[in-house]
């Protein structure tokens, strides 16, 4: 009999996946709620890092690991974010449809 189930793997396999992992929608706004939770009670804070993960998610597009309609939702969300004053930062804050991913600017 030729056939065995405990033979030795094949040496052409890898081991490790040398593919580069892009971060997908969820990450992306799960990092923006982070930082805005984070600093709930400093909007000014969020705000700063806000501007600039702005800078960061268009690195990311030049670099093809974003798609531009992930962009045109994170911008919106940026955008409500950075011109709330204090009252509607935290009801951003709350606004569970907010961070969903498909939200399209409807408060």
């Amino acid at each position: 009999m030729k056939w065995w189930p405990f033979r030795k793997k094949s040496k052409s396999l890898k081991k490790f996946s040398t593919s580069i992992h892009i971060k997908g929608t969820r990450v992306w706004l799960q990092e923006l709620q982070d930082i805005c939770e984070k600093n709930f009670d400093k909007p000014a804070d969020a705000k700063r890092i806000i501007r600039q993960m702005q800078i960061e998610w268009k690195d990311a597009e030049k670099r093809n690991e974003i798609e531009r309609e992930l962009i045109d939702g994170l911008d919106r969300r940026a955008f409500h974010l950075l011109k709330a004053d204090d009252n509607e930062w935290v009801e951003l804050l709350d606004n569970l449809k907010f961070w969903r991913p498909g939200w399209k600017g409807d408060l």
